[in-house]
């Protein structure tokens, strides 16, 4: 009798994952979803909490097929993903963290959805429990989208559901050399090589855990380990896509979510050896990636701070990072009549650091919440410009001929 194709391969990585792994698979085993459309490949990486021994008895008495593999400790999530993965039969792969659970009908959503869409991907929403949890995205429920008209680029954990047809194609696994931010870089690769997104926002599909021992979080808090995520995931985003403004649309991530942080609030407490191993690592990856276009997108101080690390000006930085974790909200200046707002951080206008008024210049949606901003400028003026034209054009083709 041949056994009918599953519809979605659950992988689980577990490791040291008791209790949590309880509600884990009680989720699982709650999905709505017929249990012969699902297989289980869970994989325990090395635990010696009695992980590997409930995943063997949940095994027995699950009412879909499970698979469990044990093995030695690798160091990471990527091995056992990707463990599972090649062991995956089904239409679609969806990657469940032992630590976290599944929504009620979480499976089946995803898999209506995917189907009904035709979609490589589906993200479903996503709540955190005793931890935050990514909010942009899930403001509505939408079919087809991509990475570039969304904000899908914030929430790049591997959590959700991959058609593994396109997985397979383009030989996809999770960097295995990466100890932080291997999730990142493998759902950014295939949101830019999907045929499309889905997105489910008006369902919980996913409870994302915060465990009272911190084991969910990556063993090594290393600083170096962060500079390496954001090269491997800057370097990829200019593999996939050519240089200009959507390039600099999907910089946005790796700068924000990986780069900035190490020159937030933590930077005033490193030591003067680890601020200049920073800037070292930092030089590298703004030289080759830090453009005019993705600076014109960061709120003032965001691009400030930035600024000062591709220029490296450290002895300039420190009053800057100050002045940000005091919560200080800089004096707006307005000139050009209310259509340029310039938001006065440290070093504005200061000859002695030459850093130029640009840098300053509040963008359209940060200028707004000043009074007396007229949104306009520049290009307003060339619009204007442009219409005017069009209008004299067209006069000058409809007047009759003497």
């Amino acid at each position: 009798m041949t056994v009918a194709q599953p519809d979605v391969s659950v992988i689980i990585g577990a490791y040291e994952a008791m209790p949590y792994l309880i509600e884990c698979l009680s989720s699982v085993e709650a999905q709505t979803i017929d249990p012969e459309r699902v297989e289980v490949i869970a994989v325990d990486d090395g635990s010696t909490d009695g992980t590997g021994e409930y995943l063997e008895e949940f095994a027995e008495r699950a009412p879909m097929n499970v698979l469990v593999i044990r093995q030695e400790n690798s160091g990471g999530p990527s091995g056992p993903r990707n463990v599972g993965l090649g062991k995956a039969t089904g239409r679609y792969v969806f990657f469940l963290d032992a630590d976290d659970r599944l929504g009620p009908e979480a499976l089946e959503r995803m898999v209506g959805m995917a189907d009904r869409a035709g979609t490589d991907v589906v993200l479903g929403k996503v709540e955190g429990v005793n931890r935050s949890a990514p909010k942009s995205m899930w403001g509505k429920t939408v079919e087809r989208t991509d990475v570039f008209s969304s904000n899908i680029k914030f929430t790049l954990s591997a959590q959700k559901l991959f058609r593994r047809e396109l997985l397979d194609r383009h030989d996809m696994r999770f960097d295995e050399s990466l100890f932080t931010g291997e999730d990142a870089l493998f759902t950014m690769e295939a949101y830019l090589r999907a045929n499309g997104v889905s997105v489910v926002a008006d369902h919980t599909c996913y409870y994302l855990v915060g465990r009272d021992d911190g084991k969910h979080v990556t063993k090594s808090g290393s600083y170096a380990l962060r500079f390496d995520s954001a090269r491997a995931l800057m370097n990829l985003i200019a593999e996939h896509v050519p240089a200009g403004g959507r390039r600099d649309q999907l910089m946005l991530r790796p700068l924000l979510v990986t780069l900035l942080p190490q020159f937030g609030p933590k930077y005033l407490t490193d030591s003067e050896e680890i601020r200049r191993h920073k800037f070292e690592l930092a030089k590298p990856l703004l030289d080759a990636h830090w453009t005019e276009g993705a600076a014109q997108r960061l709120r003032v101080h965001e691009r400030l701070r930035l600024h000062l690390v591709a220029e490296q000006r450290p002895e300039l930085l420190i009053e800057v990072v100050k002045f940000v974790k005091a919560k200080k909200q800089a004096a707006a200046l307005l000139e050009r009549k209310g259509r340029r707002v310039y938001l006065a951080y440290p070093h504005f206008r200061d000859r002695a650091a030459g850093i130029p008024d640009s840098v300053y210049l509040a963008e359209p949606r940060e200028a707004r919440a000043f009074p007396g901003y007229r949104e306009g400028g520049a290009h307003t003026f060339v619009r204007r410009a442009v219409r005017k034209a069009r209008r004299v054009l067209t006069s000058r083709e409809v007047r009759p001929a003497a």
